[in-house]
């Protein structure tokens, strides 16, 4: 999941460059493949983040940047 999102972050990055702009369809149809495959126990926090297509967020969680996350218009960080 953190390797699917840290693509999509540096995909996202060089877009202002890029000619032609990459498509992020595969990617966002990949991490919607992926949270569908967690586990039921996964971290609550992930889960939201995840569903709610708050792909930043979720990647600063998994890499332990939890506090750098702020809070969206769910009042959930």
């Amino acid at each position: 999941m953190l390797t699917a999102l840290t693509q999509l972050a540096e995909t996202v990055k060089t877009m202002p460059a890029a000619n032609p702009k990459p498509s992020l369809l595969p990617l966002f149809a990949r991490l919607d493949e992926l949270t569908r495959q967690l586990p039921r126990h996964a971290d609550p926090t992930l889960f939201h983040y995840l569903h709610k297509k708050s792909y930043e967020k979720a990647r600063l969680f998994l890499e332990g940047r939890e506090a750098e996350n702020q809070s969206g218009n769910c009042r959930h960080t």
